[in-house]
């Protein structure tokens, strides 16, 4: 993990006030994280109870389009296990071998919970082919009761999650989950009206390819986003040229180098620089304005800069 270059100059003041930043930004973060700890808990209920639901509901019916939810589903539950055990380990106070704490341990869950929802896709793809090579007969009526009851669960589970999804990648793995069920419930309730009114029973593969290639889609996003994080890159939705010119637009300061920005766990940036200056009087004044700008331009709370003299910093480069 990236460490921050910590500032040469004593800055007690400045310290203070980053201080309190992080605090506030940590009382928010548990608040957002126990509201979604609790919710994930009631929708792992509802997913494991409706899991077995439709498993011997797919069995009865002979739809892979079931089936496939069924297997689905199961992931479901070990994913938001995982969730809600990650939001847990994440809030283990920081050691000294582990100076940030446990915080990435989301990014970790979300990652895997990515990936399994990609090999299940390719999974779910690979039955549909072989369902299309031989075709087998389904239940359509048992099936569309199945998928509607399923709709109506995946809904609730959805409902519970969205708020949560928005601040934690961790929770919006899981959520993820939750909506390619529903994606999986609709795709079941379509291929049921089509087998009942035409006896088409190929659309039940058909259209379990499509959902799978839905859900492929969004969790590769999701296993993409995990990953940046893991790797420190910069946030999608940061400039870093943009970030280097906010703060040598500041009154003082003649260059920046060594700037990184990156995203700790989900919601909290961290940014740390050098900032060279030819007035060694002004020192306070560029970073107190370099703290501010991150924060009010950027929403980076967590902001560690070096201030250098220009003499000092020409010497060092010759």
């Amino acid at each position: 993990m990236q460490q921050p270059t910590g500032s040469s100059i004593d800055h007690a003041g400045d310290v203070h006030d980053h201080a309190g930043n992080s605090h506030d930004h940590a009382g928010h973060s548990h608040d957002h994280r126990e509201l979604g700890r609790r919710r994930l808990a009631t929708v792992l209920v509802i997913t494991a109870a409706f899991m077995v639901v439709e498993l011997v509901g797919g069995l009865l019916s002979n739809s892979l389009a079931l089936v496939a939810d069924a297997g689905h589903m199961l992931s479901d539950v070990a994913a938001i296990a995982l969730s809600i055990f990650a939001l847990w380990f994440s809030r283990r106070p920081a050691t000294q071998q582990k100076s940030y704490g446990y915080h990435r341990f989301e990014i970790l869950a979300a990652f895997v919970n990515g990936m399994t929802l990609v090999v299940i896709a390719l999974l779910i793809l690979w039955q549909a082919y072989t369902r299309l090579v031989s075709p087998q007969p389904v239940v359509g009526s048992l099936m569309l009761a199945i998928a509607m009851v399923g709709l109506c669960v995946n809904i609730a589970a959805a409902f519970l999650l969205h708020s949560s999804a928005g601040h934690s990648l961790n929770v919006r793995g899981a959520y993820l989950h939750v909506l390619s069920d529903m994606l999986g419930s609709v795709g079941a309730i379509a291929a049921g009206i089509i087998i009942i009114t035409t006896g088409w029973t190929a659309a039940d593969p058909i259209i379990s390819a499509i959902v799978a290639l839905l859900i492929l889609a969004s969790s590769w996003r999701l296993v993409r986003e995990s990953v940046d994080i893991l790797l420190e890159a910069v946030p999608s939705h940061i400039d870093l040229n943009v970030v280097r010119s906010a703060i040598g637009e500041i009154d003082g300061v003649e260059e920046v180098h060594d700037l990184h920005v990156w995203t700790l766990t989900s919601g909290y940036l961290a940014m740390s620089g050098h900032a060279v200056i030819a007035d060694p009087m002004q020192y306070k004044e560029v970073l107190q304005s370099i703290h501010d700008r991150m924060h009010e331009r950027f929403g980076i709370d967590h902001v560690t800069v070096q201030i250098e003299h220009r003499t000092l910093y020409s010497l060092r480069r010759d």
